[in-house]
């Protein structure tokens, strides 16, 4: 197999023309979902089963708490429900899950990563699927929109510490966004071919006389939500390769499409939100460069390994080719979405240092649902600090000063993700009962152990398959990695705008550094680089480059 670079210009092309003419209308609609006064019948009737007071307007230390109640709570739910599944209706006779797996799962879903240590279609009935894991497919992804519709109001409003209501927040992104733009997904899929059925497992006879298992289930209503939440846990094992998942090379492109409808959308929320669409241009740009220069050197990194002679074939998804694996990889780890047409474990070793180092740019470009953004917002802060330090003034952001309290708060968000990357890979190295779960020589195998951890880290979910994850001690490790690489950074982030929500606007001045323009989308462009490259080089440097110089 050979890149076909016609078949993948065009692709990207039809992409950018398809993004380009949703991007305003879905940003005016996801403005006036999280800026609207009225409730909706059935926004109403959750609100008072539920006890929830709609017009609390909550300080930030509230809405993080009921964030994080809200996750622990789903967590448990979760975990139960694995561990009492053959009670569950329609559980396909399946039976508890292994509480290792269980746990990593629960933890999984909960944190919009989807790693998933077990076969879906041998492990879990249509009750687990639909009831616990496709819920958290919306909720979790709602979860990440509230927290940058927060971030936004801190930077709004002024001389408050309150960043409305999580619970509304939740409930408008679920109903609001994500299931309509779901149910319009899963039409779509089921028109390309993608199942959608009650009919179980059946074995069938072959005339050869071998027999075929073919696995039936509720497939595109989740194949859906799966990809516009950037989730990405499959529905089967070999998640978007399967062709009962992505049949065609339509559903294929479409299915890229709804990766990327939401997170590209979000710009456009956030330039109406804060009252000047420049904003979120410019914020656009800095994503749009980020994920073609990627989608360009992946397609190079594959396109140059197959020049040396080496034929590229396993792994790869034959009936699309390489050109259709290559874009869905960049726009899989590019966004916290982690699905996969394409083995990770199979991509030549450059190709696969690049899938790592989307995923450790923070996964900004454009990143998950919300994560991406309230992501490339901290950014924006680092970048405005340094060009405030290279003129000689008070650094400012849309007229919210930028001191020590809201640097630290970035400072701490910024070091979160790699400290979990790098102690987790460096403490499975370590251990040769731990680092056996990666049982590849030499590089490869530390690669594995290394994009393991980023994955979790980053909350993304897919993996270098040679790696073996449900054991007690990388189930565990994996956990908290995704855990804490979750909930920490969304924690300061709320700190960050619960500190700039209570500050007085400051007037625009001649001095004032302009935060929208290509100047600052540079600059901006600059420190995702930078911090990303001061951070990771060394150990990218050891796994997926010294493999590349190998071979």
């Amino acid at each position: 197999m050979v890149l076909n670079v016609f078949s993948l210009i065009t692709q990207v092309v039809v992409l950018i023309v398809v993004l380009a003419v949703l991007h305003q209308p879905m940003g005016k609609y996801l403005a006036a979902t999280f800026t609207s006064h009225k409730h909706l019948a059935v926004e109403r009737g959750l609100y008072k089963l539920s006890g929830v007071d709609p017009q609390a307007d909550q300080h930030w230390k509230v809405y993080l708490r009921s964030l994080i109640a809200f996750s622990v709570v789903s967590i448990l739910v979760i975990f139960a429900g694995l561990l009492l599944q053959g009670v569950l209706p329609f559980n396909q006779g399946m039976g508890a899950v292994d509480p290792w797996v269980a746990m990593n799962t629960a933890v999984s879903f909960v944190t919009n990563t989807n790693w998933q240590t077990y076969v879906p279609e041998t492990t879990l009935g249509f009750g687990a699927q639909m009831l616990l894991l496709a819920v958290q497919n919306f909720l979790s992804a709602a979860v990440g929109l509230a927290v940058v519709v927060a971030l936004i109001r801190g930077l709004v409003r002024a001389e408050t510490r309150n960043l409305g209501n999580f619970w509304v927040d939740l409930t408008r992104g679920t109903f609001r966004v994500l299931l309509p733009l779901a149910v319009i997904g899963a039409v779509v899929l089921l028109i390309t071919g993608v199942i959608q059925n009650w009919g179980g497992t059946d074995i069938h006879t072959l005339v050869t006389g071998a027999q075929q298992t073919v696995p039936g289930g509720p497939v595109a209503s989740q194949e859906a939500i799966k990809l516009l939440g950037t989730n990405g846990g499959g529905y089967f094992n070999a998640n978007s390769a399967h062709p009962f998942e992505n049949p065609t090379a339509f559903s294929n492109l479409f299915e890229i499409l709804l990766i990327l409808v939401i997170p590209f959308a979000l710009p456009a929320m956030y330039g109406r939100m804060v009252g000047d669409k420049r904003q979120g241009y410019t914020l656009l740009t800095v994503m749009v460069a980020f994920w073609l220069a990627s989608t360009a050197l992946m397609a190079w990194a594959i396109a140059a390994f197959s020049g040396t002679g080496t034929s590229i074939g396993e792994g790869f998804e034959q009936r699309f080719g390489v050109a259709p694996s290559a874009l869905f990889a960049t726009a899989t780890t590019l966004t916290s979405t982690g699905a996969v047409n394409v083995a990770h474990d199979s991509l030549p070793p450059l190709a696969g240092g690049l899938a790592m180092l989307n995923m450790m740019l923070g996964e900004i470009a454009p990143g998950g649902v919300g994560s991406g953004l309230y992501g490339l917002l901290v950014l924006s802060v680092v970048a405005v600090f340094i060009g405030g330090l290279m003129v000689g003034r008070t650094p400012e952001y849309l007229g919210k000063k930028i001191g020590a309290p809201q640097m630290k708060l970035v400072a701490l968000y910024i070091l979160v993700t790699p400290a979990l990357v790098l102690l987790g890979t460096a403490i499975t190295v370590a251990i040769p009962a731990i680092s056996a779960a990666a049982p590849a020589e030499g590089p490869h195998g530390f690669s594995e152990i290394l994009y393991a951890f980023t994955s979790a880290a980053n909350n993304n979910g897919s993996a270098f398959g040679g790696i073996t994850s449900s054991g007690p001690a990388l189930a565990s490790m994996l956990a908290v990695a995704m855990f804490v690489g979750r909930f920490l950074p969304i924690a300061l982030v709320l700190a960050l705008a619960g500190s700039l929500a209570k500050q007085r606007k400051i007037p625009e001045t001649a001095g004032t550094l302009a935060t929208h323009g290509p100047l600052f989308a540079a600059l901006l462009g600059g420190v995702c680089l930078i911090l990303t490259a001061l951070t990771y080089f060394p150990a990218l440097a050891l796994g997926p480059a010294a493999e590349g110089l190998l071979k």
